[in-house]
């Protein structure tokens, strides 16, 4: 399948809050800048450290040098039909330089390090964005829809940054999920035990141009129509983006 495209500026999230809805779950996802919603930073915020303290892994989410937003290029939350925020993930690029991911420092001094370094490197030309602190609350009905949901974001972050590709170190049991919609391990780099010894941690790759492929076919369909959506809420005729292929 080739790429479509439709009638859009490669997609930048500047323009504040740019929302879909999904039946499935009952939420509206709403993609935004720290600057633009921080409302929903704050509460995006809030629910980050709710679920990895729950884990017992919120040094891993790093609270201190994320806060503030300033690292942040696009968060995306699920809002419930009370408007309470259930889940989220935030989006960090598109990368200028290929020593810029988060990955990098999860994978140092451990196998896999250099081949990582070079997979980074052979694609930022074509735009990276990385996708960390993906969360979903525990006491949600649907959970099962809403994760699936939140896992179709990663794709439209990048997308709505311009980049080709997104990047996400995940846990096993996370990775299975993300596979569904079109996410692929990164051969040849072995997992890690990270943020702890309890997690076998891999790295993958969402290609936004062929990831319908991959993808499970509902899944795929749902992007499509998502991005459609978006599309037409903020952004200007006339010009042509990226649409997932």
């Amino acid at each position: 399948m080739t790429a479509e495209t439709v009638r859009i500026a490669p997609v930048t999230a500047t323009e504040g809050d740019v929302h879909f809805r999904d039946a499935l779950s009952g939420c509206t996802f709403r993609a935004a800048t720290p600057e633009t919603r921080p409302d929903l930073w704050l509460d995006y915020l809030e629910g980050a450290q709710d679920a990895y303290r729950h884990f017992g892994v919120e040094d891993a989410l790093e609270y201190t040098r994320m806060w503030n937003g300033s690292s942040t290029s696009l968060f995306i939350v699920a809002c419930d039909s009370d408007g309470r925020v259930v889940a989220g993930l935030r989006a960090i690029g598109a990368y200028e330089h290929h020593e810029q991911p988060h990955a990098l420092e999860e994978w140092a001094g451990q196998p896999g390090e250099p081949e990582l370094r070079r997979m980074i490197a052979g694609r930022i030309d074509s735009g990276v964005v990385e996708v960390k602190a993906v969360w979903v609350a525990r006491d949600v009905p649907n959970r099962s829809a809403l994760a699936a949901a939140i896992s179709r974001c990663i794709v439209h972050a990048a997308w709505l940054l311009g980049a080709r590709y997104a990047l996400v170190t995940a846990s096993d049991h996370a990775a299975t999920r993300y596979r569904t919609t079109g996410a692929v391990p990164a051969a040849g780099i072995p997992a890690v035990p990270y943020p702890d010894a309890r997690y076998r941690t891999i790295p993958l790759w969402w290609d936004t141009t062929t990831c319908r492929q991959t993808s499970d076919p509902a899944q795929g369909v749902l992007m499509a129509a998502e991005q459609t959506v978006m599309a037409a809420e903020v952004l200007p005729s006339g010009t042509e983006a990226w649409r997932v292929g």
